[in-house]
């Protein structure tokens, strides 16, 4: 981490966010496949628990991710926040979408379900790690 001037926030090197990322996308996709896997217990129709569960762990990676992988300045925090609502809904819809598509073109098996939310986390993953550092967190 190199610091700037005084009172800016410090940068964070490529390798450090990219590991910082992985360590807290890591995480998020525990509590997005956590919610995911309740909810289908309780029933609920397939695609709104992955819909859910979607925004759970996104929600849970954007607060994380902005601390402490962006390193994100608390100031311009609604441009920031537009920024990311546009990015997560794009991506909402790739991650839902490509999940739907697996779900109807994998063979049936017990592994059916985890091989295409692990597909489609690791689509939405890597537009989003992109666009958070490139767009949304960009050092100013």
């Amino acid at each position: 981490m190199v610091a700037t001037a005084e009172g800016d926030v410090p940068k964070i090197g490529l390798v450090n966010q990219l590991g910082r990322f992985v360590l807290i996308g890591g995480f998020c996709a525990l509590v997005d496949f956590g919610v995911y896997q309740g909810l289908l217990h309780l029933g609920l129709w397939v695609h709104l628990a992955k819909a859910l569960s979607f925004i759970v762990g996104t929600t849970t990676a954007y607060f994380l991710n902005r601390r402490f992988t962006f390193a994100a300045a608390r100031t311009g925090g609604a441009a920031q926040l537009g920024g990311f609502a546009l990015l997560y809904t794009v991506t909402f819809f790739v991650n839902v979408g490509t999940n739907a598509l697996l779900l109807a073109v994998l063979p049936a098996s017990r592994w059916e379900i985890l091989l295409a939310w692990a597909i489609a986390q690791g689509t939405a993953t890597t537009i989003n790690f992109v666009l958070l550092r490139t767009v949304v967190f960009r050092a100013g």
